[in-house]
Formats: structure tokens, C-alpha cells, sequence
């Protein structure tokens, strides 16, 4: 056990600028000894275990990137609520200049 206590747990709650009641210090001081006893297991374990990120390896599953034909320009307008000169019309942004 780490052995958090109130006054430990109070000191904390001052650092991080936290209110905190008499109930609450009880309860954060278990749960902070909870916590510090399992990070603490993990010391424990034997340096040739090799560091994983999953626990199953990961394949990127991708289609072959081929080049096709894309969209008309008047299908893609034809959803537009707005559309000039071939483009979609957006209302204008920061101030620019006309």
C-alpha cells in the first residue's frame, strides 16, 4: 500500500486549486491509493516483456488506388444551394476583399 493520506490528499487539492469537503478527502485518499498501488505493479513486471501497442496485430486493410473518372462538375452543383461560375458560392469569411 502507498498509504495516501488525508493530509496528502488535502495538499494536493491545494496544489491543484480544488475545494474538496472532509467526505471527499476520505474517499479521493482510497481511490488515490487504489490508483498508486496499481501503477505501482506495473514495476513489477519482467524488462523482456516487449512493449505492445494492441494486442492483436493490425493490417491496414486498403483498396489499390486507381485512378477513375470523377463526378460532373453539374452533378456535383446540382445539391449546392448556391452555385457561380461553375463553383459552389460560399458567403464570405474574415473580412476579405471583394
Amino acid at each position: 500500500m502507498s498509504d495516501i493520506t488525508r493530509e496528502d490528499v488535502a495538499h494536493l487539492a491545494r496544489l491543484a486549486r480544488l475545494a474538496v469537503t472532509d467526505d471527499e478527502l476520505d474517499v479521493f485518499s482510497g481511490q488515490l491509493d487504489a490508483i498508486l498501488d496499481t501503477v505501482g505493479r506495473v514495476s513489477e513486471i519482467d524488462d523482456d516483456v516487449p512493449p505492445t501497442s494492441h494486442v492483436a496485430p493490425l493490417t491496414n486493410v486498403l483498396r489499390p488506388d486507381e485512378p477513375r473518372p470523377s463526378l460532373p462538375r453539374e452533378a456535383a452543383l446540382a445539391g449546392a444551394p448556391a452555385a457561380e461560375e461553375g463553383r459552389f458560392r460560399v458567403p464570405r469569411i474574415l473580412g476579405e476583399e471583394p
